[in-house]
């Protein structure tokens, strides 16, 4: 972590399922699926030939709810994030809590305007046992008996955060199983000042821009294409990812529930991620491999990131959005 210009300019967490991570991405994006309950999780590790693997777990849920008279859906929702990284047991803890309005644009087809908010608490804590600093090199060589001379009193601090994102969602031309969404998703919107371990109120969190898309493509019956990407913005750092994957029904029959799933994405100048996934309605399970293409592949020997995700996705049994009309998904 480095400071610049009284900002806290620190990489936030991310992952390259970037499909099974939908709030953590946008808020709006609550909701904006084939179902009315939706549950994921992911799993990743990485740079475990670098340094002591970064460890990072996910997990979201959202559910949609029909709103009044109209075609309208509130989509309540929520993502709990835990990342362990580094020989000093960096670790955060983020639970946020999500709310998401889908607003219908239209009285002929799906056309959803969302504006969703996400806020709650993020925890980091470290092992100060573990570091080691200047301060404890006596000119032989290091010497735990003195001081590492950092001024912290505390091992960890907590913060609020908040974030807000709008999308436009809707099919493309006439065929309801044809979508496509597009939002943007401002994060840290409220720049908290306590996100760091010396209390320095001169510091802030850096806000980051999220610009998101996606066009999912029937190509038949039985088969369908889905490309999504992300654009992130925070402080000087960018960050794109994206990809597209083919989605084959396993079996002829119209009401089978297996598919398979393979495609690949990729974090521009940084990795190369194939992604292969198994559906059996209404589980999946997805895996990807971040094989590492940036100036540290030499260091790393190719290898990035390993992700393994679980997800649930279902229509309840009664007052479903299944039976509406018109509804977001994608």
């Amino acid at each position: 972590m480095s400071m610049c210009n009284q900002n806290i300019q620190a990489q936030d967490i991310h992952f390259s399922q970037i499909f099974e991570t939908p709030i953590l991405r946008n808020p709006s994006l609550a909701g904006l699926y084939n179902g009315d309950v939706r549950i994921q999780t992911v799993h990743r590790n990485q740079w475990n030939s670098v340094t002591d693997a970064y460890q990072t777990t996910s997990v979201s849920c959202d559910y949609k709810q029909h709103v009044g008279n109209g075609d309208d859906f509130i989509s309540f929702g929520g993502q709990v994030v835990y990342d362990k990284a580094g020989t000093i047991a960096l670790t955060t803890t983020q639970i946020l809590p999500a709310i998401n309005y889908n607003k219908s644009m239209s009285d002929f087809k799906n056309v959803y305007l969302s504006l969703g908010f996400m806020g709650g608490v993020i925890q980091r804590r470290l092992d100060r046992s573990k570091m080691t600093t200047n301060n404890q090199f006596d000119g032989t060589g290091f010497n735990g008996a003195l001081a590492d001379g950092e001024t912290f009193s505390s091992n960890g601090y907590s913060y609020f955060d908040g974030s807000v994102g709008m999308s436009l969602n809707s099919q493309l031309g006439n065929n309801e199983n044809n979508n496509f969404y597009v939002g943007l998703a401002y994060h840290h919107f409220n720049q908290s000042k306590k996100a760091n371990f010396y209390n320095n109120a001169s510091q802030s969190v850096t806000p980051r821009w999220v610009l998101s898309s996606g066009v999912r493509y029937e190509m038949t019956d039985n088969s369908y294409f889905t490309l999504q990407a992300d654009y992130n913005k925070q402080g000087t750092y960018q960050e794109i990812v994206g990809g597209a994957i083919y989605s084959m029904r396993i079996g002829q029959n119209e009401d089978a529930r297996y598919f398979f799933h393979c495609g690949t994405y990729m974090r521009w100048r940084d990795a190369i991620i194939p992604v292969a996934k198994i559906e059996f309605q209404p589980l999946a399970v997805a895996i990807s491999y971040d094989a590492n293409i940036s100036a540290l592949k030499t260091s790393s020997k190719g290898q990035g990131g390993f992700e393994i995700s679980l997800s649930y996705q279902k229509f309840r049994k009664n007052n479903s959005s299944l039976d509406a009309v018109r509804c977001p998904k994608f």
